[in-house]
């Protein structure tokens, strides 16, 4: 898996106003699907295209177009759902799948409660989005989920990545897919309870207003 730090300064304007634990939760969404739609912009440079014959009002002329297999777009609940809009912005005719995991707070493990995924993603790329990538276990279930299915071509898109969540996620994938984890921003640590540091808090939370 390939990093890439979407370094851009409208990104970093609503990085810093996601971390300012003042702001409100209305407005913490809204400023999540703004910085999706960027990061989307940035996560699809490789989406397959073809080329195709079109006639405009003054000639005919050839372009691009996505390619089949439509891309599928896997927002893992509940905290990827506030991304998911920002990205089918850019790609309205992807498939959406979806993926529910959570993380116990006392273990660290990682448990799949429910998932809508197509039995079959060989030939598919995957867009694999989730605001926080902190200790990495999240992350690395879900693309083992897309592999074991055939998948061989995924990239992640996350807000904000601690170096320990990168390694792992670097590490547990190795040559098995080609791909890429999109980030906004790479945080210094991970603290004891496993939160992103200085990180922006629990996103699932301030996303939905339960803090």
């Amino acid at each position: 898996m390939h990093l890439y730090v979407a370094d851009h300064p409208l990104i970093n304007h609503k990085l810093t106003l996601l971390r300012d634990k003042n702001t409100p939760s209305p407005m913490f969404r809204q400023l999540v699907d703004e910085l999706m739609t960027l990061l989307a912009y940035e996560s699809t440079r490789n989406v397959r295209v073809e080329t195709i014959d079109v006639e405009t009002p003054i000639t005919k002329t050839q372009g691009q177009v996505m390619a089949d297999p439509r891309p599928i777009v896997i927002p893992i609940l509940r905290a990827g759902l506030g991304m998911l809009e920002g990205m089918t912005r850019l790609l309205p005719t992807a498939e959406v799948g979806f993926l529910g995991m959570k993380r116990d707070e006392q273990t660290l493990a990682i448990e799949t409660y429910a998932n809508r995924l197509p039995s079959d993603l060989s030939g598919r790329q995957c867009f694999i989005v989730d605001p926080m990538l902190a200790t990495g276990g999240t992350l690395v279930a879900a693309i083992n989920y897309v592999l074991e299915r055939g998948a061989r071509d995924v990239t992640c898109t996350c807000i904000l990545a601690a170096p320990e969540g990168i390694k792992a996620v670097t590490d547990a994938v190795g040559d098995r897919a080609e791909g890429t984890v999109v980030v906004a921003g790479v945080d210094d640590h991970l603290n004891e309870d496993a939160y992103i540091v200085p990180g922006l808090g629990d996103a699932g939370d301030r996303l939905y207003g339960l803090v």
